[in-house]
C-alpha cells in the first residue's frame, strides 16, 4: 500500500509519467498507481533501526533508466558480497545518489523513527541534481522540498528504493567493522549492533561503550542495574 505525502510550503514541478507496481501484503495483491519522473524521482531507504548501537543511515538514488543495474533488491535478501557488488554499480551508474545519518546522541533525544527520517531528509537534501519526486520506504515521509509518496515493502517491489536500501546498509555495516576495532569484544563486524545474545553478553561484561543507544531498553536496563547494584 501507498500514502501519498507533500511539503506545501515550496511548490516543487510534480513529475507526470504514471507507473504501476504490484505489491503483496496480508496474502493480498495490490496494484498502487504513483507518479515518477524518469530523471529525478529518488528511492529512498534507511538502515539500522534496530540495533542497540551505532547511527542510523539513510541513502536516497536516482537511477538512470539509460543505465539499468542487474539484481537490485531489498537489502536484506541479498548476501553480503552480492550487496558490495550492487553498492559499487548503484554509485558508479546512477544519475545521483547521496547519503544521510542521524546520530547516536539525535537519535536517544528524538527517538529512532524521528532519526530515521532525519537521516532520509538529509539524504534526500544532499542529491545533486536534486529529486523532484521521492519514493520512500515504509508508511511515513520525511519532510522534504519536493513531493513523496511512502510505499510499505517499496525495498522488495520498487527498484530505486531496493538501490537505497543496499547503499544504506553497506554504508552502515562497513561503519560497524570500524567500530568494532575502536570498541573490541562487543562483536560489532559480525552483529552490526543488533541485539543478538552475543551483543547482550558482552553488554553484561564489556559495559555500554559511547556508540550504544541509551534510549533503548537493553541499553537503559543495563545503565539502571550499574547505577542500583544489589
Amino acid at each position: 500500500m501507498s500514502r501519498f505525502c507533500t511539503d506545501n510550503r515550496q511548490a516543487v514541478r510534480c513529475p507526470t509519467r504514471a507507473e504501476a507496481v504490484t505489491i503483496q501484503q496480508n496474502n493480498t495483491t495490490k496494484t498502487v498507481q504513483f507518479k515518477t519522473d524518469i530523471l529525478h524521482t529518488a528511492g529512498v531507504d534507511e538502515a539500522g533501526r534496530g540495533p542497540l548501537a551505532g547511527p542510523v543511515v539513510a541513502a536516497a538514488v536516482i537511477l538512470d533508466p539509460a543505465r539499468p543495474i542487474r539484481g537490485l533488491a531489498d537489502s536484506k535478501v541479498l548476501s553480503e558480497a552480492k550487496r558490495n557488488t550492487l553498492a559499487e554499480q548503484i554509485m558508479a551508474n546512477a544519475i545521483a545518489w547521496s547519503v544521510g545519518r542521524a546520530e547516536i546522541e539525535e537519535i536517544d533525544q528524538i527517538n529512532i523513527l524521528q532519526a530515521s527520517l532525519l537521516a532520509m531528509r538529509r539524504a534526500v537534501l544532499g542529491l545533486s541534481p536534486m529529486a523532484e519526486f521521492a519514493l520512500i520506504d515504509g508508511n511515513r515521509c520525511p519532510v522534504l522540498p519536493c513531493p513523496a509518496q511512502a510505499i510499505i515493502k517499496g525495498d522488495a517491489t520498487v527498484p530505486a528504493i531496493s538501490a537505497a536500501s543496499i547503499l544504506a546498509k553497506v554504508t552502515r555495516d562497513r561503519e560497524m567493522l570500524i567500530m568494532d576495532a575502536q570498541y573490541p569484544g562487543y562483536g560489532f563486524a559480525a552483529h552490526k549492533g543488533y541485539p543478538t545474545r552475543a551483543h547482550l553478553t558482552a553488554l553484561d561484561t564489556l559495559g555500554v561503550s559511547p556508540i550504544h543507544r541509551r534510549s533503548f531498553a537493553p541499553v537503559r536496563k543495563h545503565l539502571s542495574d550499574v547505577a542500583q547494584p544489589e
